[in-house]
Order: C-alpha cells, then structure tokens, then sequence
C-alpha cells in the first residue's frame, strides 16, 4: 500500500491542521512531550510524506532500497513524526492514543526496539542524525539506487559538534544524494539560540562547507513546496543539499508561536480547546 501521493495544496493544508489536532491531544492526554517544535516541522513533514517523497508504508522495509528515506534526527519532536507517519499508514491512526504510555510503541523519543513501521533509528539524542544520514546516503550510492535521503535538524541542535564533522564529511565524498533540512525557529530549550549558542551566519557556513544552500519560509505550502523542489533540482551536481528553513516554534497555535516557553510544555484542558478551535478540519478525523 503506497502513501498517498501529491495531495493538492489545500489537501495538504486540511492535513497540516489535522496533525496539529493530533499533537495538541497527544501531548496534553499524558501532560507531557514536545508541542512547539512539532507544530512548526508539521507542514514540512506533511509536504514530504504526502507530496514530495516516494515510499510505501506497507510492507514497512527498514533498509528502504527504491524509496527516498526520512531521518529525524531532533527526536523530541516524534508527536509530528508519529501523526505523519499513522495518517500515511505506517500504522492505525488509533494507536496515536497511546503515545508515551507505558508499554507503547510511541515513545517519547523514537527508538527501534518497538519495530515501529517508519522509525529507522533512534533519535532524540542531538547532533547524531545527519552522520546516519550521511551513512544511508552512500549506501544508496554504493547499491545504485537512485532516490534521496532527507534528513531534519533543529537549529539548537547544530551547536552539536558532530553535526559538524558530519557536514564535513558530506561534501568532501560528495554524497550529492543527502538533502539536509534545520529547522530555523531561532528556539531552544534554555532560550534564543542567538543568547544561548550564537549560530550565526548558517548560509555562509554551510557554503563555506562546500554545501548547495537553499533557504525560506517553511510554514507557508505556496513557498515550502517549491524550495523543496528546488532542492531536488540541486542534488545529483556533486553536492549535499542544505535546506535553511524558517519556521515558527508552535505555529497554527496562536498562543505558543515564537516562544521557547512551548518547547516541552503540555497544554492544560482550557489552553488545548483553545488550540483546537484555532486547528479547524473540514472533516476531522480525531483518534
């Protein structure tokens, strides 16, 4: 069974709104988990599962010869991870209901050891995604299959030095087949990551690096879908593809969008009926 493929741009916005629906309600059933860097990625996750990437869900294959490959590697954001995932069908839609529940499939962090369709390795420890990445990349090159490997990185997280070495080690062997995506909401857990860590010019580094760069409004599908495919059109020259994309921490929720404050805090009943009047669905499908 393929995922369904190249949904219509308002498709793809009811979809949005409906895995923002599904993060709010994950994250306030057990009063824990990670809404704002969720609800910023959702559109790009969206837009990668439902219009841009070739896979099938079922039967899930973890090497994932002839698909492009999806890697998380800020793994706290998994309630994005988990509803995209379930709604391409991966996995029932209804087992979202037991996310981070004891005995569940749907840890707080991905991991493997679930065999959970759709999570090809454990995440959720920083700076780790994009050397994996790098290794699948050249495993499709060495095998002579042609599609891609993506991979998402908060932009805290580059202050990581692996993510690093890794970027190095990218363009030196020219793994042109590897499209990176940071996620710039300019937040992380302690605060700004211009106060905490100082990231700087990234465009220029990333070039510097010997990186394509690519570079816009990620929450916004008119602007999304067309960098995204300008970040295709830009792999196969020789070069790993680094896709900068701005987005809002908490976006769709008025009252958690551009605060660090939303990073790992749980709505309360009041705070998540307010989110779901703001997440309106044609036809909702809530689990």
């Amino acid at each position: 069974m393929a995922a369904p493929v190249h949904l219509s741009t308002p498709q793809l916005q009811q979809m949005a709104a409906q895995v923002r629906r599904d993060i709010v309600r994950m994250v306030h059933a057990v009063n824990s988990g990670h809404p704002g860097g969720s609800l910023g990625c959702t559109d790009l996750l969206v837009a990668l599962y439902f219009r841009v990437m070739q896979h099938t869900p079922q039967p899930f294959s973890m090497d994932g010869g002839g698909e492009d490959l999806f890697f998380l590697s800020n793994g706290h954001i998994s309630p994005v991870f988990y509803s995209v995932l379930a709604r391409s069908g991966y996995f029932e839609v209804s087992e979202l209901a037991t996310f981070r529940k004891l005995n569940s499939r749907l840890q707080g962090h991905p991991t493997t050891h679930e065999h959970l369709p759709g999570i090809r390795i454990a995440s959720g420890s920083l700076g780790q995604g994009l050397s994996v990445a790098c290794g699948a990349a050249q495993a499709k090159k060495m095998n002579a299959d042609d599609r891609r490997v993506f991979v998402l990185m908060g932009d805290g997280e580059l202050e990581e030095g692996q993510n690093w070495e890794a970027i190095l080690y990218a363009a030196h062997h020219k793994i042109d087949n590897l499209i990176g995506i940071v996620d710039l909401n300019g937040q992380q857990i302690d605060g700004s990551t211009a106060e905490v860590g100082g990231l700087g010019n990234l465009r220029a580094k990333f070039e510097a690096f010997g990186w394509h760069v690519v570079e816009g409004d990620g929450n916004n599908f008119d602007t999304l879908l067309p960098l995204l495919d300008a970040a295709i059109a830009a792999s196969g020259q020789g070069r790993p593809v680094m896709f900068l994309m701005d987005t809002q921490m908490g976006f769709g929720v008025d009252f958690m969008m551009g605060s660090h404050k939303w990073h790992g805090v749980a709505p309360n009943d009041a705070q998540l009926e307010t989110a779901l009047q703001q997440l309106l669905v044609q036809e909702a499908s809530d689990y």
